[in-house]
């Protein structure tokens, strides 16, 4: 695949994923009794709502800073991981409700590896 193609693919999941985890995050801000009260009964902390929501929001906006990019979608990877492992141990429907997670998951470490340190070779 040349530079050029993995750049504006890269871009284009970048864009797509910032859009998906911005909202995600705001809606867990917007309604945040509820989000508290909802990882408060999957026996989580509350506070922890407080921290995957500004973790959602900060890694969707560091997902559009080049600097930023991998050590954002690293992160999130570290969020769907849990969102995942709290689907098939914890909320009802298992992993068919976490398919949304397991998707997000997926195209976050397609990221990664478009965004890999590539050396050339003379």
């Amino acid at each position: 695949m040349s530079a050029s193609a993995r750049n504006i693919i890269a871009w284009v999941l970048q864009g797509l994923l910032a859009l998906a985890f911005i909202a995600s995050g705001a809606r867990k801000f917007m309604d945040l009794p509820g989000t508290v009260g909802m990882f408060g009964g999957l026996g989580l902390p509350g506070a922890l709502a407080y921290v995957v929501a500004a973790a959602e929001v900060l890694g969707g906006i560091g997902l559009l800073i080049p600097r930023f990019v991998r050590p954002a979608a690293l992160g999130l990877v570290f969020i769907m991981i849990g969102a995942i492992i709290m689907h098939a141990t914890k909320i009802p429907g298992g992993l068919a409700g976490g398919l949304p997670a397991i998707v997000l998951l997926l195209l976050l470490l397609v990221v990664l590896w478009l965004r890999r340190p590539v050396t050339t070779t003379v």
